[in-house]
């Protein structure tokens, strides 16, 4: 036989389910109290944040392969494929830390295969900001006139093809794509004269990468090592807007070739892993010293202490 229950169980029943209802509501009002703080105080963070990253505190980083080698550093290639963060993120995000800054080096492949062609070399350079300089892109590369706009730094290398340079011929030619330290000369002087016509925007150009002994010549390297004097010696000049980083000094340590022990290989010019890892803060410090206007008295090499 079938008892029936009272009803005063029935109506505790309901209480604790109201009870219940009512303190989960509770807790999801103040929960929800807690996440609309959190977003409001990440909204004025990025706020600040924006506000003080002004077009002053922005690099583009342009380059191929060897820029690439020391931007990663020695991170794995799985950590890479997966963040796509190297030595030198890392070291950028630690020195805006420490210093309470907010500086952005932003990288960029230049010129890109396609449609351009895989070369940085000094015509290169000349041929896309002065040859064909303006307000649109030159066979989708930017031109000065563009990235001035958006980067109070720009950062320009050679990959090390530019080291295989051959003897000078009868004359120099501007429009000439040889690679010859007489026509490198003239494309030198005309992006500094193209340079000087941005007076509020930055420059840090890459003493050219060089090459291992077992990739080059000796005619070759000590014609690049004359062409490099040059650059540091002659055309690089104090009090203007453009600063070498010497990134040719560094992987010569004075001498004729990249050094052995920092090559990828006998035949292979890339910094290897280590070396790109030591380089990569140098190339920071290098940075932050044009960027605090203190680039004409420090070391040009980034080596401060």
């Amino acid at each position: 036989m079938v008892k029936i229950l009272p009803k005063w169980l029935f109506r505790n029943f309901s209480n604790v389910g109201y009870k219940q209802n009512f303190n989960t509501m509770k807790l999801m009002k103040i929960l929800s109290a807690i996440l609309l703080l959190f977003l409001l105080s990440r909204c004025n963070d990025s706020k600040q944040k924006s506000e003080q990253m002004t077009r002053e505190n922005k690099a583009i980083f342009l380059h191929h392969s060897t820029g690439q080698t020391v931007w990663r550093g020695d991170v794995s290639k799985v950590s890479w494929k997966l963040f796509k963060e190297g030595t030198f993120t890392k070291w950028l995000k630690s020195y805006n830390k420490t210093n309470k800054t907010n500086y952005v080096v932003e990288e960029l492949s230049f010129p890109k295969h396609v449609p351009y062609g895989w070369s940085n070399q000094p015509y290169d350079y000349y041929n896309i900001w002065v040859k064909n300089a303006g307000e649109q892109p030159y066979m989708e590369e930017p031109t000065l006139e563009m990235l001035t706009k958006q980067y109070g730094l720009i950062i320009l290398k050679h990959c090390y093809p530019v080291g295989a340079i051959e003897a000078d011929s009868d004359s120099a030619d501007i429009e000439s794509t040889k690679k010859q330290i007489q026509n490198y000369k003239l494309q030198y002087e005309a992006l500094k004269t193209k340079m000087r016509g941005f007076p509020d925007t930055k420059f840090l150009i890459w003493t050219g990468a060089t090459q291992v002994k077992g990739a080059t010549n000796e005619e070759n390297a000590k014609r690049t090592k004359e062409f490099m004097a040059w650059v540091r010696n002659e055309w690089d000049e104090k009090e203007d807007n453009i600063f070498l980083w010497d990134f040719y000094e560094l992987e010569t340590e004075g001498g004729l070739y990249l050094k052995d022990e920092y090559a990828s290989g006998p035949t292979d010019s890339h910094p290897n892993k280590e070396f790109a890892a030591k380089l990569a803060p140098l190339f920071g410090q290098r940075i932050m010293d044009v960027f605090t206007g203190k680039a004409d008295e420090k070391p040009s090499t980034g080596f401060n202490n």
